[in-house]
């Protein structure tokens, strides 16, 4: 009889574990790691300390900060000290997610309200409003952990314990237990739907209409204005989904693996780094504050 393995002595072999670019690797995600964490404690701090960024829009920005730097910090640090040494993963460490997917949800609605409902802006995304949904994110993501941690704690794994992946993720822990999968594929495919398909749509129909109102809008300026301001939004939205989605839509093939981990890493890292970039030094209000915090003048920079 096969003895059966514990979840906690799951291990993770990355494409590039023990192979001979395995100083470069570190080396590059050591400043991703940092690069990330700098940057998205930056836009905190900015967006805390400045009284003329505590709107609607800046609060989601900071969230989403919050939950960039779980990702990288979740992420990151171990997958570092899987290549340095030990690619034992506990399985606890693996979710976060879905704050994401639904912090980028909030983003589209807050775009979406601000360029279809000037008028209503701040009637409709109130202090209280945007509380409630801050508070909901979180509580939706604590939630979905605890939901998704129980079943996963019961699997079991007979004789392969190791997956292909640069982080324990669902699907790939699923695929190689031997028992106690069934209720946790339930959830997985209740989850996948709701959090994934839905937010998404949700985004894509907010867009929608965003760009029918700004279709109708007859100065070129003001379009271009329009434009402007929720296009950065669409590259993140599109460059996460699309490379998430794509792990779960590769067909097998002998490249699946390493296809898989490499649209997981632009996801997972590349996204949380690029984030606070095509959010904050984009917008003229925030890079004003960033130079305030650091003491330059702002006044030269907006004549520049």
């Amino acid at each position: 009889m096969d003895q059966n393995i514990s979840v906690k002595d799951l291990r993770i072999s990355p494409f590039f574990y023990k192979s001979q670019y395995t100083g470069l690797v570190i080396s590059v995600f050591s400043l991703i790691f940092l690069l990330g964490a700098f940057m998205n404690a930056l836009i905190i701090i900015v967006v805390y300390v400045n009284g003329n960024l505590h709107t609607p829009m800046y609060l989601f920005v900071c969230n989403l900060s919050i939950v960039d730097m779980c990702y990288i910090t979740v992420i990151i640090p171990k997958l570092l000290d899987i290549l340095c040494r030990s690619n034992t993963v506990t399985f606890m460490q693996c979710y976060t997610q879905i704050s994401e997917v639904t912090m980028l949800l909030l983003m589209a609605y807050d775009r979406y309200v601000a360029i279809c409902n000037p008028l209503s802006y701040h009637s409709v995304l109130s202090t209280r409003v945007c509380v409630l949904l801050l508070v909901g994110l979180w509580a939706t993501a604590f939630t979905n952990g605890l939901i998704i941690a129980f079943p996963a704690s019961s699997m079991s794994f007979c004789q392969l314990n190791t997956i292909n992946q640069i982080y324990c993720d669902a699907y790939t822990v699923a695929a190689i237990a031997c028992a106690g999968v069934e209720v946790f594929y339930l959830v997985l495919y209740i989850e996948l739907p709701l959090f994934g398909l839905v937010t998404f749509v949700c985004s894509l129909t907010s867009y929608i209409k965003i760009i029918g109102i700004i279709l109708q809008i007859k100065s070129r300026d003001g379009k271009g204005k329009a434009f402007s301001t929720c296009s950065s939004h669409l590259v993140v939205l599109s460059l996460y989904y699309t490379t998430g989605m794509s792990v779960y839509m590769i067909p097998p093939s002998k490249y699946s693996d390493v296809l898989k981990q490499m649209c997981t890493i632009l996801y997972a890292t590349i996204t949380p780094v690029l984030n606070p970039f095509v959010y904050s030094l984009r917008n003229k209000d925030m890079t004003n504050a960033i130079l305030i915090l650091f003491g330059v003048n702002s006044k030269v920079r907006r004549n520049c």
